[in-house]
Formats: C-alpha cells, sequence, structure tokens
C-alpha cells in the first residue's frame, strides 16, 4: 500500500531543503507582517496550509488530483502575493519549490512539468505587474524565472537519476536471477554429461566384449560336448575360443585405454564387414552371405564404428538366439544414405524382442545421435532382419 506522506527514504532531502525554503520565506512573512494587520491570520493559515500539502505524497494522486494539487498550491501562493505585506516579494520563492515538485509529479511527462513552470512565471508576472506595472513588474518577474527553470532542471536531473537507480537495481536483480538459473543449467549439465559418458562407455564395453565372449562360450560348450567323441575338433574349438578371448582382452585394453574404436576401424568399411564375416563364419560354421558396395567411399569415424557395430551386434544375436542356418548381411550405398540389412533364417523373434537388450537399446542410441533409424523385422522368406538406415554426411562436413 503506497503511503500518503511523502516521507520517504528517496524523497526525504528534497522535502527536508523544501521545508527549511518555506521556513526561510514564512521567517521573512512573519517578521515584516503587523500582528494586528487583518491579513496576519489568513497569510499565516495560507502559509501552514501550503506546509501541510507539501508532505503529500504525489505517488497516490490520480491525474487529475496532482493538477488539482498544483493548482491548489499555486493558488495559495497568488493569495500571499495579493496580500498587503512588505515580505511579498520573498512569496515566489515559493514557486520554486513547486517547480520541482512539478517535475516530480510526471516523471514520464515532463513536458506537463514545465507547462506548470510556465503557468508559475505567467501567474508571477501578472501580479508582479498588477503590483509594480509593466515594467518594473517584468524585470522583477526575470530571476523568479530564472529560479523556477534551475529547480525544475534540478528536479528532472534528480527524477532521471532516480529512474536509472531503479532500472539498475531491477536489472541486477534479472541478473543475479538469471546467474543462478546458469549455475543451476551448468550443474545439470554437468550431470547430464557426466550420465550420457557412463553409458557411452558402457555401450563400449559391451559391443567390444559382447561378441568375442558370445564366440568363446558357444565354442567352450561345443567343445565340451565333442572331447569324448571328437578330441581333435574340440581341440579346434578351443583354440578358436582362446582366439575369441585374446581378441576380446586386446579390444578391453584398447577401450580402457582411450575407448579406441577395434582395429577394423582403420580399415574401409566394407573390408572390416568382410572380415566380421569370415571371422563369424570360422567361429560357428554358419554361411554368410556378403553383399558389399564395389566403389569405395569415406565415412567419418563415427559413421564407420556405429555400421560396424551394429554388424558385429546383429551376428551375436544371431548366434545366440537364431537357431539359423545362414545369414545375410547386405550393405548398400545410396546417394544420401546407407542401409545395411543382416538377416538370418531362423527361428525369428517374438514382437516385443525389438526394445529388449542392452546391445539393441544401446546401439538405437548410437544411430540416433547420427540421425539414423533401426528396426528388427522379419525377413522375407523366414527369419529376422535388422534393418538399419544411416545418413551420409554432406562432402566438406566435419567427420
Amino acid at each position: 500500500m503506497k503511503r500518503i506522506w511523502l516521507v520517504q527514504r528517496s524523497t526525504l532531502p528534497l522535502l527536508l531543503v523544501a521545508y527549511l525554503t518555506w521556513g526561510a520565506v514564512g521567517a521573512i512573512w512573519w517578521s515584516t507582517t503587523e500582528r494586528e494587520h487583518p491579513t496576519a491570520w489568513a497569510g499565516g493559515g495560507m502559509l501552514l496550509l501550503f506546509a501541510l500539502l507539501m508532505a503529500l505524497n504525489p505517488e497516490v494522486l490520480s491525474p487529475s488530483w496532482r493538477h488539482l494539487y498544483l493548482a491548489v498550491q499555486s493558488a495559495l501562493v497568488a493569495g500571499l502575493l495579493l496580500l498587503e505585506t512588505r515580505a511579498w516579494s520573498a512569496i515566489p520563492i515559493l514557486f520554486f519549490i513547486l517547480s520541482a515538485f512539478a517535475m516530480l509529479l510526471w516523471p514520464h511527462r515532463r513536458s506537463l512539468g514545465w507547462l506548470w513552470i510556465g503557468l508559475f512565471a505567467l501567474l508571477t508576472g501578472g501580479i508582479l505587474t498588477f503590483r509594480l506595472g509593466w515594467g518594473n513588474g517584468l524585470l522583477t518577474l526575470l530571476p523568479y524565472a530564472g529560479g523556477y527553470a534551475f529547480f525544475g532542471v534540478f528536479a528532472d536531473a534528480l527524477a532521471r537519476a532516480e529512474e536509472a537507480h531503479r532500472r539498475t537495481q531491477n536489472l541486477l536483480a534479472e541478473l543475479q536471477e538469471a546467474h543462478r538459473q546458469l549455475r543451476a543449467y551448468a550443474s545439470r549439465v554437468e550431470e547430464l554429461a557426466v550420465a550420457e559418458e557412463r553409458n557411452r562407455m558402457a555401450r563400449e564395453m559391451h559391443d567390444a566384449l559382447g561378441h568375442h565372449l558370445t564366440v568363446a562360450a558357444v565354442q567352450l560348450e561345443g567343445a565340451g560336448r565333442l572331447i569324448p567323441s571328437d578330441p581333435q575338433r574340440a581341440a579346434r574349438m578351443v583354440h578358436t575360443a582362446r582366439e575369441e578371448v585374446r581378441e576380446a582382452l586386446d579390444e578391453l585394453r584398447a577401450t580402457v585405454a582411450a575407448l579406441r574404436a577395434p582395429l577394423e576401424a582403420g580399415m574401409p568399411l566394407p573390408e572390416a564387414l568382410r572380415r566380421l564375416a569370415e571371422h563369424f563364419r570360422a567361429a560357428t560354421g554358419l554361411e554368410v552371405h556378403l553383399v558389399l558396395p564395389s566403389e569405395t567411399f569415406d565415412l567419418p569415424a563415427a559413421h564407420h564404428l556405429t555400421l560396424y557395430r551394429a554388424a558385429q551386434e546383429a551376428l551375436t544375436n544371431v548366434q545366440r538366439h537364431a537357431q539359423a542356418g545362414q545369414v545375410w548381411l547386405v550393405l548398400t550405398l545410396h546417394p544420401d544414405h546407407l542401409t545395411l540389412l543382416i538377416g538370418d533364417d531362423g527361428r525369428g523373434f517374438p514382437p516385443e524382442a525389438e526394445g529388449r537388450g542392452f546391445g539393441l537399446r544401446g546401439l538405437r542410441e548410437r544411430l540416433e545421435a547420427l540421425g539414423g533409424t533401426l528396426h528388427l523385422e522379419e525377413r522375407p522368406g523366414g527369419g529376422a532382419q535388422l534393418h538399419i538406415a544411416l545418413p551420409r554426411p554432406q562432402e566438406g562436413s566435419d567427420g
């Protein structure tokens, strides 16, 4: 709720100066006015009413009431000027106070303040001309009019400074709030970055080790069954499992050291897929049908590794779950994207399989980060098929 009186910290210095000025004028008037004169008490009453109205807070007044406020104060000063007293020359000083108040009453419409200051000058000039005549009245008006203008400019500067201070405080508060929010956002981003890095490391560890360890486990299970009947084949399977474990250890060391790509990352993608298929064929005995583009093409390291990991994960799932006899691996090069199909002639997949398992979920996250897609679907002719599409980066883009 706004206070009805003007006594507040921002305007207290101005109000004190105004009352000191009023007190000086009142002292001059009282010392030069005869107590027995009929106008003595009338003039004293007008001076007291003027002082009381000065203490009003103009912010609580509507624009029309502010005009009325200045009109009443001006009428009181004019009435004092018209009284028969030897202190009449001090009375226009009260308009100095009103000139400052006029500028403060309309801080955003300063033209109204200057209009009132002009009216004070006209009113003073009219009364002085009435008392002293044209020549002396106008000459006497000049210093008063200069004082009105000076106090108007002073009050205008004070109002502008107060408004600038208020805007600065508001801006400072907004900046402090923005800083607080930025710190909160930075903390959240750091948490998300740590979580994302953990997920990336988990995907990398899974992709790097899952394939090799699955092959090794299958080979060791088969060797265990064949030791009594076919020890030579069992020995070969143990040898294959040992090679898989050794390669898994090599990739684990590389991953722990710098989360580097597998050894095949340095090869062209078709050659890396061919090597992966041959390794898979030798380890499982499954027939792998390869369809690879003959033309050479460049891929960023992230695209290369993602497609290689996709093929690796798909072949691992075939070995684990498909009970298949044949596998198809088809890489197709399109003008704006690549497709990779890995299918089998096994038992297919349940409808809920697409969203299950960390391997496919992590692979989908890798692809989506590059703008790609992954779908697990039925292969024409039976079995399951992993359908991957990945946009080709534009020439000149960072890879």
